[in-house]
């Protein structure tokens, strides 16, 4: 999936000074500043700013309209990701947003407050923190609980445009919630022993988790706070654009086919091979926050596919694969469209794992060699280790060391979950044996600590790797007769959510530990966000599920690519390669071995590497089609203009206006799903012809 690697733009200026407030023995470190001043000049530092701020205690952090926001700002998050999630699988990070929102929400809460002469208690960067995390642990359950990919690749919907049709499980509101609820808690309880190993020991820089915090801190600075004002109505005014534009296309959309997104922009056949601006408001957002090098790779591989490589192979028909098998047929186009788009995604997800598993082995045995060293040789006169510290980092290390997190309690609370997940799972999926779920279990933790290790150093998240080992290894030890395409996507559900959750509470630690909020505080509110995700998810799933009778079919509004591709995927785990049409499989093998060496090239090149194409982005339209990464390259000009007319005002506003476009877009698919739940049409349908066509249209209606 994209996602794993998409990294707001903003996110690439700040590395570490992003850091957080208090009053509390602020002054006792003065002395010491001094002396440290003599010896080397310091970065500005950030906590002394906050310095006259009392910090609140861990529970006076988690307060009632924190969780209010949260709430309310959860459901428009799902409502996003699930959008995003049922049409092209990619995700951009969504961190400004939330915060921002988060922010203005708040501040416009203690406002009325403070004039009504109610206002308890001000707002603080740590109560913002809460919110972050509350809100992107809930839609975060949107990604890893598979409503576009494992999850939904279950049903009989999907299964029926895959070679197996007889073992699916159609969604259901009661199981869906009982099952994110027994399996996503396990990540957040095996990651919390070593939180102040990766975020003090081996200072892991979590890059987002770092520009989140460096956003919070300058939100709650003078400057930041007016800043941040502006940002906001730039927000407001573009989501109210974004939204009535979906408002207004709307109207046009009377039957398939119909509307603004099938206006062929770029000519009837480049329409017909998915080449067209579709007007979608949420995709140009997307293409503002996602990094040029996605985008572009997007386009690439759009190209490369449905521009080269399915036109020449829809000329063999009849010599490759049988002849009026259909568009959607998995013997037929459709086969080598998703076989190998699988096989790039693979070849680039098995590189990317071992990389960044190595690195995190080297780097955990630099970390302990250094440990050692240090240890056995100490050196003459050499100030201890507090004496080295900046200002900032003893505050941060004070605050974020006062509140513990047990380790029984953390050991224990892995063990009893694990315990009624593993004797719930095989209720809701029989051919889920108990055993596999133990082994899953037992390797998880590793798993989980090699995630968010390797995303502190790169903040690249292998979800969705993890839950392919998971498919392919469940599936190929079940097998076909013992029901093993069920098992092995519902063992995907279960490892994805493990690893998934893991690095996102060490990203909250971090931004904790920047913010001087408490540990504690960051996982009772990823808990309390985990938990409204469960809920709030699948029934933003069921909305459009039962407002949208042709979601996931290849031509519908929301196709669902991931989940035919996950369904596809256990499929030859448990299968092998029988069932692929002629020279699909030598495709596949050529372009799994090019994702493997682009990604060794671009490596390899260094700084240069940044403009070799990211081959996991180039497959994701293979099967889609390239529409969306037109309206997302349109973002990419949009702010690449922007920034060259003036740097300053794209750099401040630009997330903010990506944002509105994506939110407000995002936000109209809830009216336009209950109107179509309620049997409300469009009244108008809005067609493109060509001349000839149109011709005999004319011909016919004048009959």
């Amino acid at each position: 999936m994209a996602q794993n690697g998409n990294q707001d733009r903003v996110m690439d200026d700040y590395d570490h000074h992003h850091h957080d407030h208090d009053h509390a023995s602020g002054d006792e470190y003065d002395e010491h500043e001094h002396k440290l001043k003599g010896k080397k000049e310091e970065e500005p530092s950030v906590e002394r700013v906050f310095k006259h701020l009392l910090v609140p205690s861990w529970r006076n952090q988690l307060t009632v309209r924190a969780f209010v926001v949260s709430f309310a700002l959860s459901i428009l998050f799902c409502f996003i990701v699930m959008k995003l999630n049922l049409t092209t699988g990619i995700i951009p990070s969504l961190n400004v947003s939330a915060g921002l929102l988060g922010f203005f929400f708040v501040k416009t809460w203690t406002k009325f407050l403070e004039r009504s002469g109610w206002l308890k208690q001000p707002f603080t960067r740590q109560e913002n923190t809460v919110i972050q995390t509350c809100v992107v642990a809930s839609s975060g359950i949107a990604y890893s609980g598979g409503f576009g990919s494992y999850l939904f690749a279950m049903s009989e919907h999907v299964a029926k445009q895959s070679s197996d049709t007889s073992d699916f499980k159609d969604p259901k509101l009661g199981w869906i919630i009982a099952f994110l609820f027994v399996v996503s808690f396990l990540g957040l309880f095996s990651v919390v022993p070593l939180r102040k190993i990766m975020v003090i020991k081996f200072k892991l820089t979590y890059p987002s988790g770092t520009a989140t915090a460096h956003l919070i801190n300058s939100f709650h600075t003078p400057q930041g706070a007016k800043l941040a004002k502006k940002q906001v109505k730039v927000l407001g005014k573009f989501f109210g654009l974004s939204f009535f534009w979906g408002f207004f296309q709307w109207f046009y959309t009377a039957s398939d086919g119909c509307g603004f997104q099938a206006f062929p922009s770029l000519g009837l056949k480049a329409f017909g091979n998915k080449f067209y601006f579709d007007f979608a408001a949420i995709y140009v957002g997307v293409g503002m926050i996602c990094p040029y090098i996605i985008n572009i790779s997007v386009l690439l591989g759009g190209i490369l596919s449905w521009g080269v490589m399915w036109p020449l192979i829809e000329n063999q028909e009849g010599h490759w694969y049988d002849k009026g098998l259909g568009d959607g047929s998995l013997h037929g186009i459709q086969g080598y469209r998703v076989f190998i788009a699988i096989a790039m995604i693979l070849g680039d997800g098995l590189y990317n794992f071992v990389k960044v598993l190595s690195h995190t082995l080297l780097g955990l045995y630099y970390q302990i060699k250094e440990k050692q060293r240090e240890n056995v040789l100490p050196v003459a006169d050499q100030d201890s280790p507090s004496s080295q510290l900046t200002y900032d980092d003893q505050r941060r290390q004070q605050f974020f060391l006062k509140d513990q997190i047990p380790p029984w309690f953390a050991v224990g609370g892995y063990v009893a979950i694990a315990a009624i997940s593993t004797a719930t799972l095989p209720h809701l999926f029989p051919h889920l044996k108990w055993y596999y779920i133990l082994v899953i279990y037992l390797v998880a933790p590793a798993l989980a600590f090699c995630n968010a290790y390797g995303c502190g150093l790169t903040d690249w998240s292998l979800v969705s790797t993890y839950g392919k080992l998971a498919i392919f290894t469940i599936g190929a030890w079940a097998g076909a007769s013992h029901g093993g395409v069920l098992a092995s996507l519902a063992a995907c559900g279960v490892m994805m959510n493990i690893v998934s959750t893991a690095s996102d509470l060490m990203q909250d630690f971090k931004t904790g530990y920047l913010t001087l909020s408490s540990p504690r505080s960051m996982f009772v509110s990823q808990i309390l966000g985990t938990a409204m995700g469960c809920v709030i998810s699948p029934c933003v799933f069921w909305i459009f599920y039962k407002a949208f009778p042709d979601l996931g079919t290849h031509k519908s509004e929301y196709p669902a690519p991931n989940a035919i591709v996950f369904r596809n995927m256990a499929i030859l785990g448990v299968q092998g390669f029988g069932s692929l049409p002629k020279n699909c499989l030598m495709l596949c093998y050529i372009f799994f071995g090019a994702a493997v060496v682009i990604n060794l090239i671009k490596d390899l090149m260094g700084k240069r590497g940044r403009f070799i194409p990211l081959p996991m982005a180039m497959a994701i339209p293979f099967y889609t089609g390239p529409y969306f990464a037109i309206d997302m390259c349109v973002g990419s000009l949009i702010l690449y203009v922007w920034e060259k007319v003036d740097k300053a005002k794209a750099d401040a506003f630009g997330p903010a206006v990506a944002s509105g476009l994506i939110c407000g877009d995002g936000i109209w698919t809830l009216p336009a799903s209950v109107l179509a739940l309620v049997g409300v049409k469009p009244p108008i349908c809005m067609r493109f012809f060509s001349r000839a066509t149109n011709q005999r249209v004319d011909t016919f209606l004048g009959n």
